[in-house]
């Protein structure tokens, strides 16, 4: 089968500048990229005039919540929205009921990904049950396919086990990806602490709360020599802790959440829960700190966090209802809405931040437009724009901010080898 998608502009990591192009595919191979290209006969056309073609996302940080949280989402539907978003691809998170704690349980978790279009990969927990005291079987869980140990959603709060853990995360060439949070300081916070919280009536999370073990658990990298990754920061301060760890040379990389980058503190009104995420929103101070990081290269990679939750748990009071939003489908129209749009950054920032450099971080090629490569990409349409309504998700929840919310941009096309997994 040849497929020809004729007319686009395409993305690389290495410029914010597009490169106009054709794309001519066959038998899952991109066969020639250059303008002009003229479609033989048997070949399909795919019109991608004035939209961008760009490698398929890749996410870091997704929670499937299979097993036994299957009503909030399950792996194929959260597949199923990943493509609705352009993303093929993404690790599963631990935090599931039974924990992703065993070889057994990643099995499990992986053979049930096998039903889904795009291939995925899964966490293994760094402690049993992720309570944080004895240390799951790390080296089994790594057998069994596990790309990454974390505990997700709870902090190793002892570094007695953090420190273990670590040198068999080293031994076993693993990363260890850590959520920083001491928990003694965030108490049963619901949002960020600051003039909000205090106006509103609600319990707080300091910026040190993440602070503290942000740079307690580098310390304790740096000392074993371990690649820990530092997920979802949220705090200026927290960015340049990891930027000075940099400098000295400590295996230390780090994630960004696109909503930790528009959202801040004060967008939670009238205790709206679908800005109640852990860590929580901020302040704008932090927003353009944050944003100014990403430009600068601080941030390796971008991840979505997604975190689905059925409509009834959202709909309890702030303080009850559970952290986290959805975020595979509204990523990269956001990101392009609020950004790349006004031309605050470009192309090339999205490729190596949500394309390679997260496959990159678990051993797994980029997949560049380019001949010779395996097709996977998509197409993205600048002139478009998107409606986030709940027919339109995918996701089994749709606890997000932009729910009903119109967005610049649509992810128009999505391939894979020899599949268009989307067309819209």
């Amino acid at each position: 089968m040849k497929r020809l998608f004729k007319g686009g502009e395409i993305a690389t990591e290495d410029s914010p500048k597009l490169t106009r192009a054709d794309v001519l595919v066959e038998d899952g191979k991109i066969v020639q990229v250059a303008p002009g290209i003229a479609a033989g006969e048997g070949t399909e056309v795919v019109d991608c005039t004035g939209k961008v073609i760009l490698p398929a996302l890749f996410d870091v940080h997704v929670h499937a919540r299979e097993p036994g949280q299957e009503q909030k989402e399950n792996i194929l539907t959260c597949s199923e929205a990943a493509i609705n978003g352009g993303v093929v691809g993404f690790v599963m998170m631990p935090n599931t009921a039974p924990a992703i704690d065993t070889a057994g349980v990643v099995k499990t978790v992986l053979e049930s990904a096998r039903k889904c279009r795009i291939p995925l990969y899964t966490t293994g927990a760094i402690t049993k049950g992720r309570e944080g005291k004895e240390l799951a079987a790390i080296g089994a869980m790594k057998a069994a396919g596990a790309v990454m140990i974390t505990d997700d959603g709870y902090p190793v709060s002892n570094p007695v086990v953090l420190r273990r853990a670590m040198e068999y995360a080293k031994n076993f060439d693993l990363i260890l990806a850590s959520h920083c949070e001491t928990m003694e300081l965030s108490g049963k916070g619901s949002m960020h602490e600051g003039k909000v919280s205090y106006s509103l009536g609600l319990e707080g999370i300091p910026a040190i709360s993440e602070e503290i073990c942000l740079d307690r658990d580098i310390r304790i990298a740096q000392y074993t020599g371990a690649h820990v990754h530092i997920q979802h920061v949220t705090t200026a301060r927290g960015m340049n802790t990891i930027r000075r760890f940099k400098e000295e040379g400590a295996k230390v990389t780090c994630e960004i959440a696109p909503h930790h980058l528009i959202f801040n503190h004060e967008d939670i009104r009238d205790y709206d829960t679908s800005y109640k995420m852990n860590p929580p929103l901020r302040t704008p101070e932090d927003n353009a700190l944050l944003l100014q990081g990403l430009i600068d290269g601080v941030f390796d990679v971008i991840a979505t966090d997604h975190a689905p939750h059925t409509e009834f748990e959202k709909k309890n009071d702030f303080q009850s209802a559970p952290f986290g939003i959805t975020g595979l489908e509204t990523a990269l129209p956001c990101l392009y809405d609020r950004f790349m749009s006004k031309g605050v950054f470009g192309w090339d920032v999205i490729v190596k931040r949500y394309s390679a450099e997260p496959r990159r971080i678990i051993k797994l090629p980029p997949v560049p437009v380019v001949e010779g490569g395996v097709a996977e990409f998509i197409v993205f349409d600048p002139n478009g724009s998107t409606t986030f309504t709940k027919e339109f998700m995918k996701s089994k929840s749709s606890n997000t901010p932009f729910l009903n919310q119109t967005l610049k941009g649509s992810v128009d096309v999505v391939v894979l080898k020899d599949e268009v997994l989307l067309n819209r």
